[in-house]
């Protein structure tokens, strides 16, 4: 399996995701981890097994929780970071 490279754009919150994810830990960084999880898979990086709701509703009911009105932005921020992350590992293979 792949490691996540540091250099690429949202390397630590994916790791960080990855880690909460693996521990149990519905936190943001891992929601996120999960939504990227098909493609995150595709590029060679483990993912623990997915199951529940979809991870994007559990991401946003999160976010509006914490952030009410802004956790639209503040999703569009992350899944933008997300797959810049994705792409730079594409192209890093």
């Amino acid at each position: 399996m792949r490691a996540v490279d540091p250099g690429y754009p949202g390397a630590g919150l994916i790791r960080h995701g990855l880690d909460d994810w693996r521990r149990g830990i519905a936190s943001v960084p891992a929601l996120l981890a999960q939504v990227g999880a098909p493609r995150l898979r595709r590029l060679g990086i483990e993912t623990p097994p997915t199951g529940g709701a979809p991870p994007e509703q559990r991401l946003y009911a999160l976010l509006a929780a914490d952030h009410g009105d802004a956790a639209h932005s503040r999703y569009n921020a992350l899944i933008r970071r997300l797959v810049s992350f994705e792409r730079a590992a594409a192209c890093g293979d």
